[in-house]
């Protein structure tokens, strides 16, 4: 269904006008991809929802593809008011995905603080420039529209999809106002389904802040109260001991499972609930209560033919010789909580086996990670050519990944290279790794042609997905003929290589493709590049470029930067200089570096090896 959802996506693109096909596919590539990474969905469910997007906008699907990006590669999400609901309405596997603005995200931390029912809204307004509508651009946690959404729900809604009779009201001229002037307001109590609100409306940079406080009644407060009191399973009591009067709260009654017309338990009813083999801990509360200390016990009682284990917080008003003159305390229900302690160690021992499975499966990923991607501590040698590798894992101590590279010579005399990441960490992910690479060794004594390549091992991760329906790679594969200093290469929804000439470093001209196991019988066109004595290639997995909080823009002009940087500070040994430089780990994806660098003549004469073919050091 992902490969069907993709070709029906890359179907539906526009005639270019100015652009080239291929340029107008990366968009949708890139829209695509990062709706996936924000939404925590598949690609090809990003794929649907942008081609659903596009057709309830009324645009093109390049035109979608370039808002999409807009408002995730540079975070300008109120520029387009029909991009936040877009986002909202993603699928997503949980619900802290959400993106702002720096400056959006300040007035969202606010309002998250902030009790009741507040939020920001943008306007919208006609080309006379009056209100037509408010959109909801942060939301308080307790914010609530009538369908029941809530919070972050309501972010991308107009106010008049729950309150269309709004705009026809005289408040809707103030808020007109306060946009206008700068002028807050005040208004209520307002009527709003049977509730009374008092509304305040406050100018905050291109909307407004609002907040809507519900005018309470004592009776609603205290029925409030009784169910805190139901729900916490909590009540509270106060015994005066001149007057001798008691007083339970409705909750103490429930939990006695007492009729409230009886009144309280007396001391003779409550002895006989009491469990005797705890009477040891109440004498012991009752001494230290005489002595002016407060209480704090749990004690079981017999009610209705169960045992309840009852909580009991009591502290007094006591004389001058501190002689208690009327105690008050709360009373509350802990059989629940009492009977979780008992399944602690039960629970604890579980954690502790997932602890130690855990720790096993990182243990026997990282060993098969090593034995399969050996990773040279040096560069090594191939015919006309000169390769260093980096191998940099994620931060997190469980995150073992599926990012792998390939070098070795061919019988024809030329270098193939190649750098994979399969999506996943763990065994899984790993285990993916092993096979693609694998049969990337097998397949290269059949053909050298790096689209080929790609293509079969489309085929090989297709297949694989019927057992992993999750299954998805990328790659890029390149061969290097030293004779004629030529690079052909191919890629599948993988970052372009870099290369550095002259001392300037540039990304190539992605050729189309599609990520490996998405479409089933995807094809791959092969790009020509020069690659001279003097040139380095930089091959690498996303994790180089792609961090949480930084745009992919700004990642690639990092590593571009840092290219150029050890190009001039190594210019004869600049492999060992890059992949130091290139040292900082993604806390959250592996990274794989591939650094290739053309050699004189000389070096061409280093023939196809067997150490060189597993792409190996010497010695």
């Amino acid at each position: 269904m992902g490969g069907q959802a993709y070709a029906q996506a890359v179907g539906m693109l526009p005639e270019p006008g100015d652009e080239s096909p291929g340029e107008v596919r990366i968009r949708v590539e890139r829209a695509v991809g990062l709706l996936a990474g924000r939404a925590r969905c598949r690609l090809a469910e990003a794929h649907r929802h942008l081609v659903r997007a596009a057709a309830e906008q009324r645009c093109d699907l390049a035109e979608m593809a370039g808002r999409v990006v807009r408002l995730l590669d540079t975070a300008h999400e109120l520029t387009d008011p029909a991009l936040p609901e877009i986002i909202m309405s993603l699928p997503r596997a949980e619900t802290g995905g959400r993106r702002f603005t720096p400056w959006l995200t300040t007035v969202q931390g606010v309002l998250d603080a902030l009790p009741g029912m507040s939020g920001y809204l943008v306007p919208e307004r006609d080309d006379a420039g009056r209100l037509i509508d408010l959109t909801w651009a942060a939301a308080s946690p307790d914010a609530v529209a009538p369908d029941g959404r809530r919070g972050a729900q309501l972010l991308g809604q107009p106010i008049s999809r729950h309150y269309p009779q709004v705009i026809g009201e005289e408040r809707w001229q103030v808020y007109q106002r306060v946009l206008d002037t700068g002028e807050p307001a005040d208004l209520g109590p307002l009527l709003v389904d049977e509730d009374e609100y008092t509304v305040r409306a406050r100018p905050l940079g291109p909307g407004l802040l609002m907040s809507w406080q519900r005018r309470e009644d004592p009776l609603r407060e205290r029925d409030r109260l009784d169910g805190m009191e139901e729900l916490g399973k909590l009540g509270w009591g106060e015994w005066d001991l001149v007057s001798g009067e008691v007083y339970w709260s409705p909750q103490i009654y429930r939990i006695y499972e007492r009729d409230p017309a009886l009144g309280p338990l007396s001391q003779d009813e409550a002895q006989r609930a009491a469990v005797a083999d705890d009477q040891p801990l109440r004498l012991a509360a009752l001494d230290a209560f005489r002595r002016s200390g407060r209480v704090d016990l749990i004690t079981r009682v017999r009610i209705g033919g169960m045992v309840k284990h009852v909580r009991t917080v009591a502290d007094a008003v006591r004389d001058a010789d501190g002689r208690p003159l009327r105690i008050f305390g709360i009373v509350q229900d802990v059989t629940d909580q009492q009977a979780g302690a008992a399944r602690l160690a039960e629970v604890e021992s579980e954690l502790d086996e997932q602890r130690r499975t855990s720790a096993a499966e990182h243990d026997l990923a990282s060993r098969l990670q090593k034995i399969i991607l050996p990773i040279p501590d040096e560069p090594i040698e191939l015919p006309g050519l000169k390769v260093a590798v980096r191998y940099l894992p994620a931060t997190e101590e469980t995150m073992v990944g599926g990012d792998w590279y390939h070098a070795a010579a061919l019988r024809d005399g030329s270098v193939l290279l190649a750098v994979g990441d399969v999506a996943g960490h763990g065994t899984p992910a790993a285990t993916t790794m092993a096979q693609l690479r694998h049969a990337l060794r097998a397949l290269s004594v059949v053909t050298s042609d790096p689209g080929t390549l790609l293509e079969h091992l489309n085929q090989l991760t297709c297949e694989l997905g019927l057992q992993s329906p999750e299954l998805a790679a990328t790659a890029v594969i390149a061969r290097f003929d030293p004779a004629g200093g030529e690079l052909v290469w191919a890629q599948a929804g993988h970052p372009p290589p870099m290369l550095s000439r002259g001392g300037r470093t540039r990304t190539l001209s992605r050729p189309p493709g599609s990520m490996l196991g998405v479409v089933d019988g995807a094809t791959y066109p092969d790009a020509v590049t020069d690659f001279l004595p003097g040139d380095v290639l930089l091959l690498y997995t996303d994790g180089l470029v792609e961090h949480r909080g930084q745009s992919l823009d700004a990642g690639l002009d990092t590593v571009i930067a840092t290219v150029d940087e050890a190009v001039r500070a190594a210019p004869l040994r600049p492999l060992a200089e890059l992949v130091a430089r290139l040292r900082r780990a993604n806390p959250d994806d592996d990274t794989c570096i591939l650094a290739a660098r053309p050699q004189p003549e000389r070096a061409s004469k280093v023939g196809c090896m067997g150490h060189l073919a597993r792409g190996t050091a010497p010695g």
